[in-house]
């Protein structure tokens, strides 16, 4: 009987597994051409193969290498991480992105077991907002309001 020795290393390996695989279903229908004539559909059906690839091997380390078992889910991060990112969606257009970007920091960092560091969030926030508003809005022409308003 073949033993599981590290079930996070097979739960992994699946989910590359099912990931590559959804790769391969959606997109089918693109033209994947040869090298030379690469088609739409190339480099989705190559990178479709190599995670499937990787996830036959991180998944045949189960069997071979001890680890750890899965963990319990956590619902706490979850929640946050999806709060933040709807936050963001919901806001980009109504106050820029700057504001949507801090929004999204901040509920993020939420996501921790600890308590947060309150100097870091709002350190983090307002760097990232203003690298992302000079690098989307100014270095690449984003248009996209950077403020409310504008």
């Amino acid at each position: 009987m073949i033993k599981i020795k590290s079930p996070r290393d097979l739960g992994a390996g699946l989910l590359f597994i099912v990931i590559g695989l959804g790769g391969f279903y959606f997109g089918r229908k693109l033209n994947v051409g040869i090298s030379s004539r690469m088609g739409p559909g190339y480099f989705p059906m190559m990178l479709s193969g190599l995670i499937c690839f990787f996830g036959i091997i991180v998944g045949a380390r189960a069997f071979l290498l001890q680890g750890p078992p899965i963990d319990k889910p956590q619902f706490r991060p979850l929640f946050f991480i999806i709060a933040g990112m709807l936050a963001f969606g919901w806001l980009i257009e109504r106050t820029g992105l700057a504001i949507s970007v801090a929004a999204l920091v901040i509920i993020a960092t939420l996501a921790r077991r600890a308590k947060p560091n309150y100097v870091e969030m709002i350190a983090l926030a307002i760097g990232l907002a203003i690298f992302s508003v000079v690098a989307f809005i100014y270095g690449l022409g984003q248009t996209m309001p950077a403020w409310w308003g504008k």
